[in-house]
């Protein structure tokens, strides 16, 4: 559960970074700027670690979620949210908890848990409401929904994906080689990185590093930790926390004063959360101790 809240708090502040670097990067240049840093940042932590290679039954999940939600994944966003209000791209990117339950209990063999989908069904109900108190009526378009769809497939894909990958590596190989594969799929925009960096601002390019260091660095680490140890369904749900963060994150940060609709949708959204994680995090299963049953038999007879 720390781990989960970490990711959610951290991804929710993306939000609020991507607004001003958004403002001065393309979205190929954002995303391959902060897949960078998240790279550099988690390959020294695998060599501080001493964690090499992945085994090789992990890597098809790697590339998967490498190729689909570090890389598809973050360009489309980048690109959807300055194609539509943030109202529409926050109602169409939350379709992806509930692929991500969907494919999870299909492909996964996770089921499809009762609580779980009234939660969820409680926290999409409050991300309509959020996404229509945020949206403007007039700035969207057919691209820009396309594109939000396409994040939240890719997202919803990526997730199922990573989720074989941890039974045979650790979350922070897995993490960390999933965005080296992410990031060399984004290498074409690096003729763009290297021109606007040089014509952003500072804050900008802060912001770029902070998205790369702690929403996918640190935050991608502690939800691949999470999705080890409980379902893809669950983890999918915790996600719906992420708008209700937002607004309470732009209003302190940003000084922008949400309605009572916006307000009403957020704790919606953190009512369905809680419904979903009825029951926790599923505890690892204890070995039991096993007794060869010819000895203890010869030992009682010596008894």
């Amino acid at each position: 559960m720390a781990a989960a809240s970490v990711t959610v708090v951290l991804w929710a502040s993306a939000f609020v970074s991507i607004r001003d670097a958004g403002a001065h990067y393309s979205p190929g240049a954002l995303a391959l700027g902060r897949l960078l840093a998240g790279s550099v940042a988690l390959g020294l932590l695998l060599l501080i670690r001493r964690e090499g290679l992945p085994p090789r039954a992990a890597w098809p999940g790697i590339a998967v979620s490498g190729a689909l939600w570090f890389g598809v994944y973050m360009v489309a966003l980048n690109w959807g949210e300055q194609k539509v209000d943030a109202g529409t791209a926050a109602l169409v990117v939350n379709v992806g908890p509930i692929l991500i339950a969907l494919l999870g209990g299909w492909l996964l063999k996770e089921g499809f848990p009762p609580m779980l989908m009234a939660g969820m069904g409680v926290s999409f109900a409050g991300a309509v409401v959020v996404g229509l108190s945020m949206s403007d009526g007039g700035s969207s378009s057919v691209l820009g929904v396309v594109l939000c769809l396409v994040a939240a497939a890719t997202y919803a894909a990526g997730v199922v994906g990573q989720k074989p990958a941890l039974r045979y590596a650790s979350p922070l190989q897995v993490t960390a080689y999933g965005c080296m594969v992410g990031a060399v799929l984004c290498l074409p925009f690096a003729g763009q990185l290297a021109s606007e960096l040089g014509e952003a601002p500072a804050s900008a390019t802060l912001n770029m590093l902070y998205l790369g260091i702690f929403p996918t660095a640190l935050a991608f680490t502690t939800w691949a930790y999470a999705l080890a140890r409980t379902t893809a369904g669950k983890m999918g749900a915790t996600t719906y926390a992420v708008p209700a963060l937002v607004v309470l994150m732009s209003w302190l940060a940003l000084d922008e004063v949400p309605g009572w609709l916006t307000l009403l949708g957020g704790v919606l959204c953190l009512a369905g959360v809680a419904v979903s994680r009825r029951g926790g995090i599923r505890r690892r299963p204890q070995v039991a101790a096993v007794v060869d049953a010819p000895a203890q038999t010869a030992t009682e007879d010596a008894r």
